[in-house]
């Protein structure tokens, strides 16, 4: 004992000795304040010059967030459909919302307008049916006669004839919504006690609102009221993922990809021409990442026809659907190769690392995204686990879709302020923030996403310049062209300049 106190004091001995030699030196308080701002020069804004203007806003966001973080229901903490409320009552969130996001890059096509609107809407045209199903879930179709039998589902009730023999359809509707979304006012960790019951009900409701949002007129108006939502939180732009479906009319007829495509395209002209401020959006073409090679294959082929003809709408290529349960895009790669091989461009923004369980194939897309030349990586939860694709996702510059809110809900992270994205913001690795499925969350726009950013993984020091930075990457990182690219910033930063003067008068 007496001699490991010795050897204790002599290591001590040698510290001091060489803290008064030079080695070491008494911490200088300038030097720490260097170092600390040196560190958040580090983050995502960091660099940003702002303007006086801009100072005295980040000013009194600085105080509103303090404020928020010593709340013992912090939002960011709690699981979002507990804190949505809590959200929407924050000052934060009202300023959030006003302010000019640039571009939302990673939507869903049926999730992108609030069930809401597609219950009050839809099913209350003339010709629609539902039948309930064995798995407890709703199907719908539109047809001017009585339509066929669905296996595993009950009798066909048109909705018409069913609201006019009640007093109150209140109840019906709400029933409806239900089905239609994830979101519960009850404990949701007791509804969704794990990530496969969370996966089946959101499967379902797709499904559910598959026979609604592909009828031809509700097709149209469904976007077009998507994009209204959109543009009504300030958002400019939009990258949306779709599956491009068949589409079909009152008399069964129906439309191929080539037709929904030139649908997308005539709607966002239509309403880019009635909102001169909104610059556009386009569409990545997706597929589910189930099927077999074969049909991969012939997808890819369809896909690249489908960008040749559609240049100015078709933006590239994504698989969708559960990472874990689906096949890894290494399964696909012959498929995925044909784009290289036949010289033909088509821009992937692939989908990876949406995932929590390491060291599998599935955990490997991050790394075969890359391979792939990936313009984008969608969701990118794993990311942190994969240092040198990480790497290699900054020295390309392809910037990581981040969506805070669907992470959480769909049981990736609990506690926002423990999301990957925290430590990527520390670093200013590219990235952007998107909603992914909005209206499945019982969120819209984009300004649920850039709240739990700013106030819960973004931390205290996320400021101003950090959301200016978000926004920006939002349109460098888009699959728009350079000259695009720089007209839309010319009209987000008009935007910008509108927003700050009308928030520090």
């Amino acid at each position: 004992m007496a001699g490991l106190l010795q050897r204790h004091q002599a290591a001590v001995t040698c510290l001091l000795l060489y803290c008064l030699t030079g080695g070491l030196s008494i911490p200088d308080p300038r030097q720490r304040d260097a170092l600390i701002q040196r560190e958040v020069s580090m983050q995502t804004g960091g660099k940003m010059v702002l303007t006086e203007a801009e100072l005295q806003l980040d000013a009194v966001l600085g105080k509103m967030k303090q404020e928020e973080i010593l709340r013992e229901d912090f939002p960011p903490g709690l699981h979002f459909f507990s804190a949505r409320s809590l959200i929407q009552a924050s000052p934060i969130f009202s300023l959030l919302h006003k302010m000019p996001k640039g571009g939302a890059l990673h939507v869903h096509d049926f999730s992108l307008t609030s069930v809401e609107w597609l219950v009050k809407n839809a099913t209350y045209r003339p010709y629609c049916y539902m039948c309930f199903t064995v798995s407890q879930s709703i199907r719908f179709i539109f047809s001017s006669q009585s339509p066929k039998a669905l296996e595993h589902c009950s009798p066909w009730t048109l909705l018409e004839s069913l609201r006019a023999k009640m007093v109150n359809t209140t109840d019906l509707d709400n029933s409806i919504m239900g089905n239609l979304t994830l979101f519960t006012e009850q404990d949701p960790e007791t509804v969704y006690p794990n990530q496969d019951v969370l996966w089946y009900k959101f499967e379902q409701a797709f499904l559910a609102m598959m026979g609604l949002v592909t009828y031809a007129p509700v097709f149209r108006d469904y976007y077009y009221q998507g994009l209204t939502e959109f543009y009504m939180d300030n958002v400019m732009y939009l990258e949306l993922r779709a599956l491009l479906p068949e589409i079909y009319e009152l008399d069964g007829r129906t439309h191929d990809k080539a037709w929904t495509l030139k649908t997308y395209q005539d709607v966002t002209r239509q309403f880019t021409a009635e909102h001169p401020d909104f610059f556009g959006a386009r569409i990545i073409f997706t597929i589910h990442r189930g099927v077999n090679l074969s049909v991969m294959t012939e997808v890819v082929e369809e896909a690249m026809k489908l960008r040749k003809d559609f240049p100015d709408i078709m933006a590239g290529f994504d698989l969708v659907g559960r990472e874990d349960s689906g096949r890894p895009l290494w399964y696909f790669r012959d498929a995925l190769s044909l784009p290289v091989d036949r010289g033909v461009t088509l821009p992937f923004f692939f989908h990876a690392g949406e995932t929590d369980l390491e060291g599998t194939e599935v955990d490997q897309n991050i790394l075969d995204a890359l391979l792939f030349n990936t313009s984008r990586i969608g969701h990118g939860f794993a990311l942190q686990r994969h240092p040198f694709a990480k790497s290699l996702s900054r020295k390309k510059g392809v910037a990581v879709e981040v969506c805070p809110v669907s992470n959480q809900v769909m049981k990736l992270v609990k506690d926002l302020r423990n999301h990957p994205a925290a430590s990527l913001m520390s670093e200013n690795h590219p990235l952007v923030i998107s909603s992914d499925d909005p209206a499945m969350f019982g969120a819209s726009g984009l300004s649920y996403d850039f709240y739990e950013t700013f106030v819960g993984f973004g931390g205290i020091r996320s400021n101003i310049g950090s959301l200016k930075e978000l926004a920006i990457n939002s349109i460098r990182y888009s699959s728009l062209s350079l000259k695009q690219q720089q007209e839309a910033l010319v009209v987000w930063q008009r935007q910008w300049k509108k927003f700050i003067s009308e928030n520090t008068l």
